[in-house]
């Protein structure tokens, strides 16, 4: 009885599944664009610039997650309604945003200053010198750790249930109520579910970054 309820439940989880990659995807981005800026503030910026970027880091790395979710689907949505998954991705992304700019940094400051400085020789202006010079190194050398912030915002997805996201945990939870017990074997397909998006993804990227990989900077797999 179980296993038949499961399969007919099954395109439910499917579903709850795709909003949930949905989730991930919006809110990284949300984190990649910000994070960005958020680096090169950090590294190029006035000292006021610098300032916010620590400030901002600080403040979003060290509030969880679920605390979040809730500010900003019940406070900030009492002043500027929100849908339970445009809270979610805000909430989540600018958590993520100050992560990817830690791992942005990173890979920027891994950059040998004296590139800078002979874009600059050769007539550049610093913009142009960051743009064309640094970002372009600085982002394929982020790849590797990139992969650690997509596997934990994968599982932080999960918790975007607490305000009403109708993503893969929720849809299993409904399940559960359905089945009226049962929950081992329902979480389990959904750990499973979880853990192959979160191995694909992480091949792929692994992947992108052997292709990506500068000479002298090794990527995974690439030892003999």
């Amino acid at each position: 009885m179980v296993f038949d309820t499961l399969v007919a439940e099954f395109p439910y989880l499917l579903r709850g599944l795709w909003i949930g990659i949905q989730l991930l995807a919006a809110l990284l981005a949300l984190g990649f664009v910000l994070g960005l800026t958020l680096s090169v503030m950090s590294t190029y910026g006035h000292w006021t610039l610098r300032l916010f970027a620590v400030i901002f880091e600080r403040i979003f790395r060290g509030i969880p997650e679920i605390v979040l979710l809730l500010l900003f689907f019940y406070g900030v949505g009492e002043l500027f309604p929100l849908s339970p998954f445009v809270a979610a991705v805000i909430a989540l992304g600018l958590r993520s945003t100050a992560y990817q700019a830690q791992i942005f940094r990173g890979a920027i400051q891994s950059v040998a200053g004296g590139e800078v400085m002979a874009a600059r020789a050769l007539g550049m202006s610093r913009s142009s010198a960051i743009l064309h010079i640094v970002l372009p190194q600085a982002l394929r050398r982020s790849i590797g750790p990139w992969t650690n912030e997509y596997s934990s915002e994968l599982k932080a997805t999960s918790l975007a249930y607490v305000i009403g996201v109708v993503e893969l945990t929720r849809q299993a939870s409904y399940i559960v109520s359905n089945l009226q017990g049962n929950t081992l074997t329902v979480f389990a397909v959904v750990a499973a579910m979880y853990f192959v998006v979160n191995r694909l993804g992480n091949a792929g990227l692994y992947a992108l970054e052997r292709r990506m990989a500068i000479p002298g900077f090794e990527g995974r797999g690439s030892e003999s």
